[in-house]
């Protein structure tokens, strides 16, 4: 299984890509980045691509729903090459309250806007053009970027709809809050169905999860629970938290001495995880501690699960 980190946030595009090369020092595999509400991930990502030489970039995700798809293969495309041919496009449909409420859009019928938009943005980012007339999108485009092959696109893919689509149609999945039980049960049987009924590679599964090593993993739980409770309410998340049998994000969290985490890392490996994205989050007050203990850890485990 690979090792990778992850980089959210709202920090300076300076810092985004610091992270890429400090990444690539500690001899991750990759570096993935989440579209929030900060730097735009696309360009942080194509300035990486020309600080680095050798680690593998993603994005965990890009939401389609404010970038038209013939937009977001030409961004795509000029991130890969920029990156020297190292960038998967991850996609995602993010959450209604984000889409309805923020954005003002409508997200009636997503698992139809994903298929639709599929069919835009994948035949302009390997053909370089497109004729399509669906429900949602019309579009007859070009799209000319020279790269060394194109990119390998990803969706994030949780409810049964969404993973055969992901098997059929894409490189594999991207997984948040998703625990070992749940991967192993629910994600690879059906992705691997669609894959094989579609005459695919073997898809990829990308499963990120808070991590911190500590002495104290109680505590280390109940930040965990601060941070990311709002995955907790998001239906989509919280479907794959009853599933794994547990009572919110907290119970998910990757939490322990070097030897727990370890042994942690090592189940997502197991349930069939191709990839591990650490999300490294502080355990205690002494964030710059904390967040260096679980970097070594992770650092010594790169090539090694």
């Amino acid at each position: 299984m690979k090792l990778s980190t992850s980089y959210a946030g709202s920090l300076s595009v300076e810092s985004h890509v610091q992270a890429a090369v400090d990444a690539e020092d500690d001899g991750f595999d990759g570096i993935w980045y989440q579209q929030g509400f900060g730097a735009e991930v696309l360009t942080v990502i194509a300035l990486a691509g020309q600080k680095t030489s050798r680690i593998q970039f993603g994005t965990a995700v890009v939401p389609t729903y404010v970038r038209h798809p013939t937009i977001m293969a030409q961004q795509a495309l000029t991130v890969q090459a920029a990156t020297g041919g190292r960038f998967t496009l991850g996609l995602g449909l993010s959450h209604a309250p984000v889409v309805q409420g923020m954005w003002g859009l409508s997200y009636e019928r997503p698992a139809v806007h994903m298929r639709e938009y599929l069919n835009v943005v994948q035949p302009l980012i390997t053909d370089g053009m497109v004729s399509f007339k669906g429900e949602m999108f019309s579009v007859n485009a070009q799209a000319s970027v020279p790269t060394p092959e194109p990119p390998q696109v990803m969706i994030a893919a949780l409810a049964p709809v969404m993973l055969r689509m992901a098997g059929e149609r894409t490189g594999g999945t991207i997984l948040w809050m998703t625990g070992p039980k749940t991967i192993e049960r629910h994600i690879v049987p059906r992705l691997t169905k669609a894959a094989e009924g579609a005459g695919r590679p073997q898809p990829r599964i990308v499963a990120s999860l808070p991590v911190a090593v500590t002495d104290d993993p109680d505590t280390a739980r109940q930040r965990a629970a601060n941070l990311f409770a709002v995955y907790g309410a998001l239906p989509n998340y919280k479907r794959m938290l009853d599933i794994e049998g547990v009572d919110g994000p907290k119970d998910l969290a990757i939490v322990g001495n070097e030897g727990q985490v370890e042994q942690q890392i090592r189940d997502v490996a197991s349930a069939g995880a191709t990839e591990f994205v650490a999300a490294s989050f502080p355990a205690d007050d002494d964030k710059k501690a904390s967040l260096a203990r679980t970097r070594a850890l992770l650092k010594s485990l790169v090539g090694k699960l």
